[in-house]
């Protein structure tokens, strides 16, 4: 299953393994921003970044199936910003398509 191996290239800091994960259609959908973000206009140095300035505790899939994948996590960013985080991601062709979060702010 994908949660596995988005976990396992998170720790690893697989940049390239993590984008793998992700259809070439894949979009994140941000409320927070107001925006929809195409992983496929980021690069794998901003996929770094990201690794770089996450830290993820208690991470752990709700659910997953061959349409759908939720998580949850806390995560501390490099800020000292603390939320707690629900991930939804709907799947096409194996891989992660498009993905919605909810945060909350510890």
């Amino acid at each position: 299953m994908l949660f596995e191996k988005l976990q396992k290239a998170f720790e690893e800091k697989d940049a390239k393994a993590h984008r793998a994960l992700f259809h070439e259609d894949h979009e994140f959908i941000s409320h927070k921003q107001n925006k929809v973000f195409k992983t496929s206009e980021g690069s794998e140095e901003q996929t770094l970044e990201m690794f770089n300035n996450i830290t993820q505790d208690k991470v752990r899939c709700i659910y997953e199936n061959d349409e759908i994948l939720v998580t949850h996590r806390f995560n501390t960013y490099a800020s000292g910003d603390k939320e707690a985080l629900m991930m939804v991601a709907l799947k096409k062709d194996g891989l992660i398509w498009r993905t919605e979060t909810g945060a909350t702010e510890m």
